[in-house]
């Protein structure tokens, strides 16, 4: 590796993007709630659309999915392009309901639906859950792939394990400065900017890839993986597969929906769109995008498993790293860790930034401090985003590999702390007669049931298991069950014991320059819907054809 060179290349993206960031917030009142928490209802789609994906698209996917592909073949995709109906669905429908009630949080949703404690006790999940679940996988796969790709423990002179704390830290240090000094236009802005390259990059990856397989000729090294890892190309998994093709339709898109619709780290990034058309433009765009994560998030795997073989394929989270490691030119090198990290940071920075803005808003104004002005909303959000950071960074200490990989594991844990979340957000938004306190048992409940569920019937939760019964049914099937019994068991309660025929209880506004929502849609709404739905559903038929014998 030409070290000079990859270092001056690192740098001079890294600053190019952090300038540009300052330059065009460096005016910006970030003492102001509406403008540090939502970019003052300024973003136009772009930007909203590349803020949902690199929010969302961070190292636990390049490594973690790229590594589950390299053992379990094309079927993982399905994390991808499920994605594109729950945006689907966000758009026409979710989005809607978060626009007409002027909401800033999606605990604040509930509020004025059912009650201040199912606000509360949703705002507390997710804290845990991004600071337990979310932050700390960012920083593991983030810490590896570093460490891994561009061989830190060399170029310092430590030892791997050092390299990796070195590289954890780095990566929490600069993503809350962003979070702490720039407020939300700033995160989206960088976003936009390492999205960009991220695309550009990642596409390489692959392209590079089959060009080293086929000693130069792209098209022999397209055919020499068609030709030996035709199973992996299969996008449609078997029973007994890391996704079984009828996990789409339960718990797979479950999942989504919570992700896509109900996640406050990624909702919250359309309500800082600058109009409601704007919005469901960005959330559309963001579902085109979705359909190129194949190519770069799933793809390299299988390449790798071709490539190194069981070297790939022993230690799956090693996969994208041992493949880049492989392809990439020298002078490439600095550009893709800026690139990298930037994806990196980006979601880290994401989850903080939502933290910091649910403690603000549903905690500290909510119930803490009921009368505090928007400047000590922000500076006990920004105080908050600190312990957070030092909590993942502890968390992250403690992650070990996984013989289902990284990001099948970070996807069990959501299920079962935010599946129920889901669940009482739809039922909200569907029923007027369930009272509140069905939905708040139904948010703790939802977990202790999810984890019994996994631990009878399923695999086990984190190495958790009963052996009361030998039947076995797929993690994706149980979270969808789980989801279904706590939609029923509100729905009974609603029909037994109905709330009492009020309005929806209105919440105390979050900023107090909150405006009226002008919910004009986007003229073209329908048109992308299907062109996005039509391309997944291609996409997913084409790669079957391909992989199918003669």
């Amino acid at each position: 590796m030409n070290l000079p060179l990859a270092v001056g290349s690192f740098l001079f993206f890294t600053v190019v993007v952090a300038l540009i960031s300052w330059w065009q917030t460096r005016r910006d009142d970030n003492s102001d709630a509406q403008t540090y928490f939502l970019a003052g209802r300024k973003l136009p789609w772009i930007q909203v659309a590349m803020a949902l994906l690199l929010t969302n698209l961070s190292t636990e996917q390049l490594i973690g999915l790229n590594g589950a592909a390299s053992i379990h073949g094309a079927v993982v995709m399905a994390w991808e392009i499920v994605p594109v109906f729950a945006l689907i669905a966000m758009a026409w429908y979710f989005l809607p309901r978060y626009w007409s009630g002027n909401i800033t949080t999606v605990p604040q949703f509930l509020e004025q639906r059912f009650d201040a404690t199912a606000r509360r006790i949703m705002g507390i999940v997710f804290i845990i859950t991004i600071a337990l679940n979310i932050l700390p996988f960012v920083l593991y796969s983030g810490g590896l792939a570093m460490s891994t790709i561009f061989h830190v423990h060399t170029q310092l002179g430590v030892s791997e394990a050092t390299s990796f704390q070195i590289m954890a830290w780095s990566i929490g240090i600069i993503g809350t400065f962003y979070v702490l000094f720039g407020g939300m236009k700033a995160v989206a802005l960088s976003d936009t900017l390492y999205g960009a390259g991220l695309l550009v990059c990642g596409l390489l990856i692959p392209v590079l890839a089959l060009f080293k397989l086929g000693d130069g000729d792209f098209l022999a090294g397209l055919s020499r993986v068609l030709q030996h890892q035709a199973t992996k190309i299969d996008p449609v998994g078997g029973p007994r597969s890391n996704v079984p093709f009828d996990t789409l339709f339960t718990g797979m898109l479950f999942i989504n929906l919570f992700y896509w619709c109900t996640n406050q780290m990624i909702v919250q990034r359309s309500f800082g769109a600058k109009s409601f058309a704007e919005a469901q433009k960005g959330i559309l765009a963001t579902a085109g995008l979705k359909l190129l994560g194949p190519f770069f998030l799933v793809f390299p795997g299988v390449i790798a498993a071709e490539m190194f073989g069981a070297a790939a394929v022993g230690n799956g989270d090693l996969a994208y790293s041992l493949l880049v490691d492989a392809v990439l030119p020298p002078y490439l090198v600095g550009l893709f860790a800026a690139v990298f990290l930037g994806s990196v940071i980006s979601s880290f920075n994401g989850g903080l930034h939502s933290v910091s803005t649910m403690f603000s808003l549903d905690l500290y104004r909510g119930w803490l401090r009921p009368g505090a002005s928007d400047r000590e909303m922000v500076r006990a959000g920004k105080l908050f985003s600190v312990v957070i950071v030092f909590v993942a960074i502890f968390t992250t200490s403690l992650l070990g590999s996984s013989s289902e990989g990284i990001f099948t594991m970070m996807k069990q844990v959501m299920s079962a702390f935010k599946l129920p979340l889901l669940a009482v957000v739809v039922i909200g938004m569907f029923s007027r007669r369930v009272p509140a306190w069905a939905a708040n048992v139904s948010m703790i409940l939802g977990v202790f049931s999810s984890i019994l569920l996994n631990s009878l019937w399923g695999d086990g939760f984190l190495g958790f298991r009963l052996n009361l019964s030998s039947l076995r049914i797929h993690w994706l099937h149980l979270a969808a069950l789980n989801t279904v019994l706590l939609c029923g068991f509100m729905l009974i309660v609603g029909q037994f014991a109905p709330a009492a025929p009020v309005a929806a209880s209105k919440s105390r506004p979050n900023m107090s320059s909150a405006p009226e929502m002008d919910l004009k849609p986007w003229r073209g709404l329908r048109v992308a819907s299907v062109v996005v739905a039509v391309l997944a559903v291609a996409l997913y038929f084409s790669l079957w054809r391909l992989a199918s014998p003669g």
